[in-house]
């Protein structure tokens, strides 16, 4: 197939384009673009959704469909040519020298079969090897994915797996024919922060075991960061920029890469003295690529008539090895100049107190798996207490299955509680359908949700659902007074007013969330719930969606419950912080002290998994062990004391037999753990910010 002493680059894509064809036209996804990956290298592969990261990839694996066909430029692998590859010897290729784990570990697996058959078929399908050899191989590569208990896994269907053990069985299958190049796209999306970093850590580890190369296609520059030897920024269809991650972190040569660096959250950001610049305008449609620079009408350094008139090369950096920018003024513009922020504002004053919470909790009877067994009880918030101001942003964090979702139901009136009280504007909900709930409260407690396109009616116009909002609620006493305040709502959230004519489906992500927005204030809320509002968007739209919801805030001196399992956006944007693990408020306190030391041994982990875009910030690498207990049957003790680092610390078994109490450490600040005053004074912390220059 190809010479077994060949020892250049392992893939080699130069000039590729690549494009789907249509009744109608033909539609370039792919062009001019160029990259090359050595070698036991990790190449980084970052963009928004839609630049085409992921085109690339399915033409590597020369997957392109019926539609898709590359029309330009060659894609190598180990010096030769996959155009010239045979259907056999692609097939042949395909999970033996290149695999490819995607973002849904499901999409990968059959349900109908155990795990250990589906490793099995890898070396039996792909080499020569017996049955009991594939189960050997199979065994140990649960092993190496660091898999508990490798012989309960092996007999297990997937459905009886965590997200994250189910992604590691993906990538165990893909390392079990010792690929040598592996695409990951997008792989750990739909993780939890935690199990995101044991991922990561494993993916580091398994390269280097396997010498395996690695193409690595993510939205999340801090991921890449950690990951990856090298990056390439790519923007509507096209490279902008490849280099080392010190070459692009630290010596950026694109606007975009640059823009894209003002509008993440990192440590030094803050929503009042230095806010994030979102990149102004939207991302192109295919069809609607301007002439010349893609990045052009988006820039801050446009220039008329000279980045407007013809296609633009990559052209090296000199003075960097591979470091290559697509950008006419490369070598005009002052990339030291310290970057510009968003306009200051001034910290937004805290007034009464809009929702308390005491001693809530949430428990659901469930069958027994089990002919005439019990019911089992499944704990989904034990004693949650804390309290939110008006004007305040309060961020609720923790893994999936920690009771965050329950919580927010519970607000809503879509579950009642079992124990405890909510008090909304001096009123107790916590037993309150929301049927049954005043216009009022309803109006008053409202939410964002994380994809906005599944609260959207797909046949209903954008201004139409917002004065169906209107009249629920019963603000305007016309409908031309309803239709000048859906005017004035559009204007709030900052989209043209000719946006009330269109459908959901003519909106980008970013656009449909800030509809979502404009419902949920539409009744001049006292509280919004944003469950996960800004996790499904780019995080070019991230900023824009950020900035909105604070200059809301403050203009209406709404309360914010931010929930969220990204702790960079948390830090940026919240005042306090809750965090929960398994139903149980662990640490409590204002952003700044949940951010430094001592912690709670939970958010100590949380913190560390947070991917940080920055190289000169340093990161204490703590990756915890097993997965979140199930709230069927929960631990006894402590409910982290089966993952928890500082247990040991804890004399007499403490942690193992008695639930802590809060324990408060300074005024405001609490959490729910036995360790001793000196133990949490010892520890360090976690992130370390560069000194100001």
């Amino acid at each position: 197939m190809y010479d077994t002493s060949y020892t250049g680059p392992i893939l080699e894509i130069e000039n590729l384009s690549i494009s789907f064809f249509t009744r109608d036209a033909e539609i370039p996804a792919v062009m001019d673009f160029s990259c090359t990956v050595m070698p036991g290298e990790a190449m980084g592969l970052v963009g928004e959704s839609g630049c085409g990261k992921s085109t690339v990839a399915l033409g590597v694996m020369q997957d392109l469909g019926t539609n898709g066909a590359v029309t330009g430029g060659t894609i190598k692998f180990k010096g030769r040519d996959l155009a010239t590859f045979s259907p056999a010897e692609l097939l042949a290729l395909r999970g033996s020298e290149i695999a490819m784990i995607y973002q849904e570990p499901m999409a990968s697996l059959n349900p109908a079969m155990k795990i250990g058959a589906q490793l099995m078929e890898v070396p039996m399908v792909h080499g020569t090897v017996s049955k009991s050899v594939a189960r050997d191989l199979a065994l140990q590569v649960i092993e190496d994915v660091q898999l508990p208990d490798p012989k309960r896994i092996f007999k297990s269907y997937p459905h009886q797996l965590s997200g994250g053990q189910q992604q590691r069985i993906v990538i165990a299958m893909a390392l079990m024919s010792k690929p040598s190049l592996l695409i990951l796209d997008e792989p750990t999306t739909a993780l939890d922060v935690t199990v995101e970093a044991g991922i990561v850590e494993l993916v580091k580890g398994l390269g280097k075991k396997y010498g395996t190369s690695m193409l690595f296609i993510s939205h999340n520059l801090g991921l890449v960061l950690e990951t990856c030897d090298r990056l390439c920024v790519m923007y509507s269809g096209e490279a902008v920029e490849r280099g080392s991650i010190a070459d692009v972190f630290d010596e950026m040569r694109h606007p975009y890469t640059q823009a894209l660096f003002r509008s993440i959250p990192l440590p030094s950001a803050d929503k009042n003295s230095r806010p994030l610049v979102a990149i102004p305008g939207n991302f192109p449609l295919p069809h609607e690529r301007p002439k010349g620079c893609n990045f052009g009408p988006r820039c801050d350094y446009f220039e008329a008539g000279r980045c407007d008139q013809s296609a633009i090369p990559m052209a090296s950096i000199a003075e960097d090895d591979r470091h290559g920018s697509r950008c006419l003024k490369v070598n005009k513009i002052n990339w030291d100049a310290i970057a510009e922020t968003g306009d200051k504002t001034a910290r937004t004053s805290l007034g009464k107190t809009v929702l308390k919470v005491e001693n809530l909790k949430k428990y659901y009877e469930v069958a027994s798996s089990g002919f005439g067994g019990k019911k089992r009880t499944v704990k989904a918030n034990e004693s949650l207490s804390f309290e939110a101001r008006e004007g305040e942003t309060l961020a609720i964090v923790g893994e999936s299955g920690c009771g965050k979702s329950t919580l927010a139901k519970i607000l809503m009136g879509l579950e009642e509680a079992t124990e405890g009280t909510v008090t909304f504007m001096g009123q107790e909900i916590q037993a309150t359908p929301i049927q049954e709930r005043s216009t009022k409260v309803v109006s008053g407690l409202q939410m964002i949700f994380q994809n906005p396109f599944d609260t959207l009616n797909p046949s209903m116009s954008v201004g139409r659902q917002i004065i169906r909002t209107l009249e629920v609620f019963g603000i305007g006493d016309s409908d031309s007074a309803r239709k000048n305040r859906m005017l004035d709502l559009l204007d709030l959230v900052k989209l043209p007013r000719d946006f009330a004519d269109r459908l959901p489906r003519q909106l980008s992500g970013g656009q449909k969330q800030r509809v979502g927005i404009a419902r949920a204030f539409a009744g001049d809320a006292n509280i919004v719930v944003a469950d996960e509002p800004v996790s499904a968007l780019d995080v070019s739209v991230q900023a824009a969606i950020a900035d909105l919801l604070m200059e809301l805030q403050r203009e209406n001196g709404t309360t914010l419950l931010f929930i969220s399992h990204d702790l960079s956006i948390v830090r940026y944007l919240s005042d306090r912080v809750l965090v929960m693990y398994l139903g149980h408020v662990v640490e409590l306190g204002t952003t700044d002290q949940i951010f430094s030391p001592p912690y709670h041994p939970y958010t100590e982990a949380l913190l560390s998994a947070v991917p940080i875009a920055d190289t000169s910030v340093e990161k204490r690498q703590i990756v915890l062990k097993g997965d979140i207990p199930s709230a069927i049957n929960p631990p006894s003790g402590c409910p982290f004391q089966t993952r928890c680092r500082w247990k040991d610390k804890v004399p007499n078994g403490l942690c193992d037999i008695e639930v802590p109490k809060d324990k408060i450490l300074t005024e405001g600040h609490q959490i729910k753990c036995h360790l001793s005053q000196e133990d949490l004074a010892e520890m360090e912390p976690v992130i370390k910010l560069a000194e100001p220059k």
